[in-house]
C-alpha cells in the first residue's frame, strides 16, 4: 500500500514539474511568437493595401478579435479596407489577407497560410520565374470583390491546372469575406448613428 502511495506521489510531482516547465517555456516564447505574428500581419497588410500609408491602417476589434482593418485619410474618410478570408481547400484552410478600396475593388492579396498539395494547390501563391508576384492572385486585381469567381462558376478567374478545389476555395473566400465585411461596416455605421442621436436629456 505504501509503495502505491509513493508511486502516486512521484507521478503527481512529475506532472506538476512538467506543467510548471511548460508554463515557463510558454511565458518565455509567447511574446516572441506574438511579435513574429504581428510582423507577418503588418507585412501582409502592406501587400494587401499597396500605396496606402501603413501608419493610416488600424484594426477594428470586437474585444480581442480583429474584425477587419481600415485605412483613413487625414479627414477620417475611408480609403481602403482589408479583411482575412478563409476558404476550405483540398487539404487545408487557405487563409488570405485581402485588400479592397472604398468601392470594393480588389487592390491586393497575400496568402497567409495554406498546406495544400505541393506542386498543385500550393500554386495559389506561386511566383513564376522572372515575375514579381503570384500569377494566380494577380488575376483578382482590379475586379470587384463581391463578383469574383472561377471560370467554371461563370467568372473570370482562371483556375490552377490540377487544383480546381484550391482555386475555387480561395476565390469564394474572397467574395464571401467581402460580403461579411459589408455587413460589419453596415452594423458599425448603424451603431455609430445610434450613438450620435440625442437621447432627449439635457
Amino acid at each position: 500500500m505504501k509503495e502505491v502511495a509513493k508511486l502516486g506521489f512521484v507521478l503527481t510531482l512529475v506532472t506538476v514539474l512538467a506543467a510548471a516547465g511548460l508554463a515557463m517555456v510558454y511565458s518565455i516564447t509567447k511574446p516572441r511568437i506574438d511579435a513574429q505574428g504581428a510582423m507577418e500581419t503588418e507585412s501582409a497588410l502592406i501587400e494587401a493595401l499597396p500605396q496606402i500609408d501603413p501608419a493610416s491602417i488600424e484594426a477594428v476589434r470586437d474585444g480581442d478579435e480583429i474584425r477587419y482593418y481600415r485605412a483613413l485619410d487625414s479627414d477620417s474618410q475611408y480609403l481602403a479596407f482589408a479583411y482575412i478570408a478563409n476558404g476550405s481547400g483540398y487539404s487545408s484552410v487557405i487563409k488570405t489577407m485581402v485588400g479592397v478600396d472604398k468601392d470594393g475593388t480588389l487592390i491586393g492579396l497575400k496568402v497567409l497560410s495554406q498546406t495544400e498539395t505541393p506542386g498543385l494547390g500550393t500554386k495559389v501563391e506561386e511566383i513564376k520565374y522572372g515575375e514579381a508576384d503570384p500569377w494566380f492572385l494577380r488575376q483578382f486585381l482590379g475586379k470587384k470583390a463581391d463578383g469574383v469567381a472561377v471560370k467554371a462558376d461563370g467568372g473570370e478567374i482562371v483556375s490552377i491546372t490540377g487544383a480546381t478545389i484550391s482555386s475555387r476555395a480561395l476565390t469564394k473566400s474572397v467574395a464571401n469575406g467581402y460580403t461579411s465585411l459589408l455587413k460589419r461596416l453596415e452594423a458599425d455605421s448603424a451603431m455609430a448613428s445610434t450613438s450620435a442621436e440625442p437621447d432627449g436629456s439635457e
